[in-house]
């Protein structure tokens, strides 16, 4: 059994085998070799491997005819091109195709070998990524939720454990954590499946009109009332109801939910006839509820009965170990969406994305990444297809750190330096000059007049 996996060499070159296997064995790997495409395809019938390195120029089946065969037996396969310098249209043609990377003849060792590391790299996160989804489905009926972090991984216990009961449950998490998302899982998991999910939007209509929409009306019961009307509540009867920002409701809407929780009844708006309900409430937020308890602005009573099961979300920046799997993940549903083959981003994008605090949580990364997709032309999401904020992440001080004996002045280094500075802070109030400038401790005045001077253009920072 191959320590570090088995690498498929095919290559008709006998000298090339003979390099390639004391190289790749030296280091761990356990190696096949073949010397023709009929012979390599023949054996990816019947055998697996975790990255091929394929040559371009064979007798019989070239490079690319065992590229697209390769593919059709495996379309995960991670191959890597040989090829000599002139052919390398060809190669960047089979990386269209599906390649992971090609690399020139003659080439040095340590180059293959780090080539060969970033393949098995990326294989083992598409492998990682394409688990953690059948296990989520599996386990939840939901793939939408993406993580392997400690505390994702307890969000998913949590759901796995109170989907079946009947208790109701409280999301609370910043904006864009996936509050909604979690509430559909729960549903999903539970014996309500079968039966409706209901959605309220509770700051989004005024009082009145809300608990119409809550508890319906009988015919007369206002203006405009010509009809009598269910309300969402019969609507989810036996499934689940979820209210999203639980903490916009008014007081008196409150005490009605109250009752409908306590009694699981309620009569229509004009009515006096008493609708009794089996309704599984899910309410999520992202306000502190006892803060608001404290203001006189929620309902004492009302938290205790929604605070049976609390699931705190974490913010993104607090597992940032799960942005390649979320970007990854973004990739594929927009690249698919857009019907593009992109397969990641690079290296120095992803280092701009995990070093970002995200205060728009995954929906801000997922509305990057779909921009970013759209925006790209080639396999591979680079820089230039990256939001201002982000695309020009640090060039003035990447450039001083690569040439530190550049001939700046010190007035010229110190203005570099508070560019930097002020675009970091506007990054993370996101364009907002004036939270970027109370967080610098700066009069929004001020930072503006600094903006102007250091020219930072202002299209850059919304």
């Amino acid at each position: 059994m191959a320590d570090k996996g088995i690498i498929h060499v095919v290559d008709d070159e006998p000298i090339i085998h003979e390099v390639l296997s004391q190289l790749l064995t030296s280091e761990g790997y356990e190696v096949e070799l073949s010397s023709s495409g009929e012979e390599a395809l023949e054996k990816h019938s019947s055998q697996a491997y975790d990255l091929i390195l394929l040559d371009l120029l064979m007798p019989g089946l070239d490079g690319i005819d065992v590229l697209k065969g390769i593919k059709k037996i495996d379309p995960q396969a991670v191959i890597i091109i040989i090829t000599a310098y002139a052919s390398v249209e060809s190669a960047i043609t089979a990386m269209k195709m599906g390649a992971y990377d090609y690399i020139q003849k003659p080439f040095k060792h340590d180059e293959l070998l780090l080539t060969i590391k970033r393949a098995l790299e990326h294989k083992s996160l598409q492998e990682e990524n394409i688990r953690l989804k059948d296990e989520l489905t599996r386990k939840f009926g939901f793939d939408n939720i993406i993580g392997r972090s400690k505390p994702m991984l307890k969000i998913f216990e949590l759901i796995r454990a109170t989907a079946p009961t009947r208790s109701t449950i409280l999301v609370q998490g910043e904006s864009g954590t996936g509050k909604e998302l979690v509430a559909r899982a729960i549903h999903q998991n539970s014996d309500r499946r079968n039966f409706p999910f209901i959605i309220v939007n509770s700051g989004s209509l005024p009082p009145d009109l809300l608990e119409s929409h809550l508890f319906g009306h009988v015919k007369g019961a206002f203006t405009g009332a010509v009809n009598q009307k269910k309300g969402l509540f019969e609507a989810a009867d036996r499934g689940s109801i979820f209210f999203d920002e639980i903490s916009t409701l008014n007081l008196e809407t409150q005490a009605k939910l109250l009752r409908v929780m306590q009694y699981k009844e309620f009569m229509r708006l004009g009515g006096t006839k008493t609708i009794r309900v089996d309704t599984r409430i899910i309410a999520a937020t992202n306000a502190d509820l006892e803060e608001l308890i404290a203001r006189k602005n929620f309902r004492q009573d009302l938290f205790y009965r929604l605070n049976v099961i609390k699931i705190e979300l974490p913010p993104l920046r607090e597992r940032k170990e799960d942005i390649p799997l979320l970007v990854k993940h973004f990739v594929d549903v927009y690249s698919r969406e857009n019907k593009k083959e992109i397969e990641g981003v690079t290296e120095d994008v992803m280092e701009i994305l995990e070093s970002h605090d995200w205060p728009g949580n995954v929906r801000e990364l997922e509305n990057l990444i779909e921009r970013a997709v759209v925006l790209t032309n080639s396999s591979t999401i680079t820089r230039s297809s990256l939001p201002p904020l982000f695309s020009s992440n640090r060039p003035e001080m990447d450039s001083l750190n690569e040439n530190p004996d550049a001939d700046l002045t010190l007035k010229e280094q110190t203005q570099l330096f508070q560019r930097e500075v002020i675009l970091k802070a506007l990054r993370k109030a996101r364009g907002v000059q004036k939270k970027a400038a109370r967080s610098l401790g700066l009069k929004a005045t001020t930072l503006n007049e600094m903006i102007k001077r250091l020219n930072i253009d202002p299209d850059t920072l919304s």
